[in-house]
């Protein structure tokens, strides 16, 4: 039975209605149209479906509704906007870190936590961070690259 929620999203609250067992994924795509998360294996094994929640990147396919409740929901329609995108995403046109896309909404998500707590990542600190994004197309080099380059925008910005 579909039950009425009130989601913090991107900065905002967004109600919808929704079985209890339905993934936030299923939720943030079809009931709030956010498609950047893209839907890759709903198991958690791909990483495309990275949000953060309360700040941690999680594989929204495996967080249940309820459980995203009273939660600060960021997705990937947040970073930036057409003209303007987040540093995270520059860099990955940039730097080449995209190649067919499927994986990079996910792959920004991971990266972008990681700079909000890390600011000066290393090259083992990255791919740590990325490790739960599978890319079939890049070889991660560029990504990896694209990172550091978004890290040394920022730090530009901030000076």
């Amino acid at each position: 039975m579909k039950q009425r929620y009130a989601l913090r999203v991107n900065g905002g609250t967004r109600e919808t209605e929704a079985e209890p067992h339905e993934s936030l994924l299923d939720v943030l795509r079809e009931n709030l149209r956010l498609t950047g998360s893209k839907k890759g294996c709903n198991e958690a094994e791909c990483g495309s479906c990275t949000v953060l929640l309360d700040g941690r990147p999680v594989v929204s396919c495996l967080v249940l509704v309820p459980d995203a409740v009273d939660k600060e929901i960021v997705t990937i329609e947040a970073l930036g906007e057409v003209g303007n995108p987040h540093p995270v995403q520059r860099q990955m046109v940039e730097q080449g870190g995209v190649q067919c896309g499927y994986c990079t909404p996910g792959m920004i998500m991971s990266a972008y936590a990681l700079l909000q707590e890390n600011p000066d990542p290393t090259d083992e600190e990255i791919r740590f961070a990325i490790s739960g994004n599978i890319c079939r197309c890049t070889g991660y080099g560029k990504i990896v690259k694209a990172v550091r380059a978004a890290a040394v925008e920022l730090g530009n910005e901030g000076t």
